[in-house]
């Protein structure tokens, strides 16, 4: 059986990534991008990280240029941009593609395990896939869903 720790990413600065480095804890992964209309829930993100971090929470960004060319830049911008702009300082991977045969891995398998709105596939950036201490995706939320609003469901998997 797969779970969200047998897959690798690069992080932001191209190193692979084994995500059983995370195992064992929960995981809140999001396609994010640096100029869309929801970019400020970066900062939202940034604080579920923080509230949550000393209870095993990780937040996971993944930068994706799918969805109107809202993710430009090359990963050097990305990082600078996140730093910078929100203080982000949950790990933040490599861009991916989230929809389609180019897919990621991991993206494929998200998809997978839990449906939105229009089947499997991505509507948007600021998808935010909730992953248990199990590595099983237990929600799925739409880019509207505003990071603060999670907080519910995050504590159930904590």
């Amino acid at each position: 059986m797969t779970n969200a720790y047998d897959f690798t990413a690069n992080d932001i600065d191209g190193n692979p990534v084994d995500l059983s480095l995370y195992k064992g804890k929960p995981l809140l992964i999001v396609n994010t991008a640096s100029k869309c209309g929801f970019t400020p829930q970066y900062e939202g993100l940034e604080e579920l990280q923080k509230t949550y971090a000393d209870k095993g929470l990780e937040v996971l960004g993944f930068p994706c240029d799918q969805f109107m060319h809202q993710e430009p830049g090359d990963e050097e911008e990305i990082k600078n941009f996140c730093s910078l702009t929100y203080d982000v300082t949950f790990p933040m991977f490599a861009k991916v593609e989230v929809n389609g045969d180019g897919a990621h891995p991991l993206y494929k398998w998200l998809r997978e395990q839990k449906s939105g709105m229009l089947g499997s596939r991505i509507k948007w950036n600021f998808t935010k896939f909730l992953v248990n201490r199990d590595g099983e995706v237990v929600a799925r939320f739409a880019p509207t869903a505003k990071p603060e609003s999670l907080t519910g469901d995050i504590e159930k998997v904590l």
